[in-house]
């Protein structure tokens, strides 16, 4: 994240796309613990290999701002619907 924000590039890479580098530079000073926290999960969870880890984990952090509420929604939902098929007592 470090070498991203302080970078005098003017575009990076994320997720294969040229981003100013300003805009990355805005949404990963918006990257707090709960998000890093979400980061750590979902990769615990992924079983897919990473060929390149440094431009994965500046993707998903930069990600991780605009994704993490949609993620925990989903989670929620799916905990809630499977707890009706447990039966009670």
């Amino acid at each position: 994240m470090l070498d991203a924000i302080c970078s005098t590039k003017p575009y990076q890479q994320i997720n294969g796309e040229a981003v100013p580098t300003q805009v990355v530079k805005s949404r990963l000073l918006k990257v707090g613990y709960e998000h890093i926290q979400y980061v750590f999960f979902s990769l615990d969870r992924s079983t897919s290999k990473v060929k390149n880890i440094r431009q994965y984990m500046l993707t998903v952090l930069y990600n991780a701002p605009a994704t993490i509420n949609q993620f925990y929604d989903a989670e929620v939902r799916h905990d809630m619907y499977w707890g009706k098929d447990i039966p009670d007592g």
